[in-house]
């Protein structure tokens, strides 16, 4: 198997795999913010609300980040939308998030910050603690992945932040929970009870079920948020059923296409997540 996995096909195989999410990019054309902010009004008239976060391209830079949320604000007012934002691409510039944060304000959109990588995480929490006191409801996404996301959950919980759960992608340098559902609940528990809302991001049913159950129980304000393009509606039946609103993730910019078909690539289970989705059948 070595030999094979090193001979020159193999190779070849690789390097196409790595190469075509790129190719394929520069050739699809990108969603652009007024493209973000129709699927966001589609949504309102459906009842329900948008995030939406841009995806920067080879060579953007922090002009062009903040360029289109500007773009986003200008279109969006009054949507019930939150502007999602990942810092380390702003590098962390106190000034850059603070002028986000304003023009989110104007607009009546609220703004929450993306889960980076672990190494990211102290300054993306740093961030929001210095924007809350003038931006009360400045957000933050925890991935339940992280060992640290308990303490982090409670260093917020009597804060005004919304806080969005997610898996997360990025793996725990100090090693990923063995059971990612029991993780995810234990930061779900870590949290309920808090004013402040707290949105669950999952796509399985019957981890959406139990954590929107523990929040709504400890008398938590809660949402189920999903990823755009992928299957959502047995959750958002979940949702339903226990009176919860629904909130989609919208991805948007030059590098959202190369990033979704690296990870489709990555994750070639996706399309038999979908027939299950489809079809009501349950999850592994």
């Amino acid at each position: 198997m070595a030999a094979v996995r090193g001979g020159a096909a193999w190779r070849l195989l690789r390097d196409t795999r790595y190469a075509l999410p790129g190719a394929l990019g520069r050739v699809i054309p990108a969603p652009d913010a007024p493209h973000a902010v129709a699927i966001a009004r589609q949504q309102a008239r459906a009842g329900a609300a948008t995030t939406i976060g841009y995806f920067e391209g080879a060579g953007g830079d922090p002009s062009s980040i903040m360029a289109a949320y500007a773009r986003v604000a200008q279109r969006a007012r009054g949507l019930d939308l939150s502007l999602s934002v990942k810092a380390p691409p702003l590098r962390f510039d106190p000034v850059s998030l603070r002028e986000l944060a304003q023009i989110a304000r104007q607009s009546g959109l609220s703004l929450v910050f993306d889960a980076h990588g672990p190494q990211d995480a102290d300054e993306t929490l740093a961030a929001v603690e210095r924007l809350l006191p003038d931006f009360p409801d400045t957000g933050i996404v925890l991935p339940a992945r992280w060992q640290r996301s308990v303490a982090d959950a409670a260093r917020l919980r009597d804060s005004s932040a919304p806080v969005r759960l997610v898996r997360g992608e990025w793996p725990d340098p100090a090693g990923d929970a063995v059971d990612p559902d029991a993780a995810y609940l234990t930061l779900v528990e870590a949290l309920a009870g808090r004013a402040a809302p707290v949105a669950i991001a999952t796509h399985r049913p019957a981890l959406a079920d139990r954590a929107l159950a523990l929040l709504r129980d400890a008398g938590t304000p809660c949402s189920l948020e999903q990823l755009r393009g992928l299957p959502g509606r047995r959750c958002r039946a979940v949702a339903r059923g226990q009176g919860v609103p629904v909130r989609l993730y919208v991805p948007f910019g030059p590098g959202w296409i190369p990033y979704a078909l690296d990870r489709a690539l990555a994750r070639p289970y996706l399309l038999a997540w979908m027939w299950r989705d489809w079809t009501g059948r349950a999850d592994p």
